[in-house]
């Protein structure tokens, strides 16, 4: 890793952690230089402007929040049992829910902090969206359902509705409701977390 790649992660680090924890308007370029351990001058050398580090940051953390649903996904059900992996969403969605430092999505809150004034935010906070439903279709096309995409925004809403809930409630138990919900829609009750 080149110390310019040092930098830009440990300012990463820190704007996730601050962002996320407080809100992107909260957090100044000084508070976050202070935090990334680096100077003002090389933060902006990294990131020239705050909206170039608010989209690296949402950027890194969708894939970081896909990947670590997928491998969820994949180390609780195998391809064969396709409401398995759906199901095993919402106990992935339980587990994050139940971090100390959860405060919900981070690109909702994003978009509902600067998605009317950024352009960028709008931009990034709806290719996460798409990937999300892109992949939920892909879990749902081994049911053989007559509409998957259907079926797959079905889901994207219980499970937005599951973060939204459980972010402003505190409780985890969206996801169970949610899970519910899903079983439902799926048509099946499969033993998944």
């Amino acid at each position: 890793m080149t110390d310019h790649d040092e930098v830009r992660t440990r300012i990463l680090d820190a704007a996730e952690k601050l962002f996320y924890e407080r809100g992107i308007q909260a957090v100044g370029m000084d508070e976050l230089r202070t935090a990334a351990g680096v100077s003002l001058k090389r933060l902006y050398g990294t990131f020239p402007a705050k909206h170039d580090l608010i989209e690296a940051y949402l950027r890194r953390r969708d894939t970081r929040w896909r990947a670590d649903l997928a491998a969820y996904v994949d180390t609780r059900a195998t391809p064969d049992a396709p409401a398995a992996r759906i199901l095993a969403v919402f106990g992935w969605l339980a587990a994050w829910f139940a971090a100390p430092d959860f405060r919900g999505c981070a690109f909702i809150n994003a978009y509902g902090e600067l998605g009317a004034t950024s352009d960028g935010v709008a931009h990034v906070t709806r290719d996460h969206k798409r990937a999300l439903l892109a992949y939920l279709t892909g879990l749902v096309q081994p049911l053989g359902h007559d509409d998957p995409t259907a079926l797959a925004g079905q889901l994207a809403l219980l499970i937005d509705g599951a973060i939204t809930s459980a972010a402003i409630s505190g409780d985890p138990g969206p996801a169970r409701t949610a899970r519910t919900a899903a079983e439902a829609l799926v048509g099946v009750s499969v033993d998944a977390s």
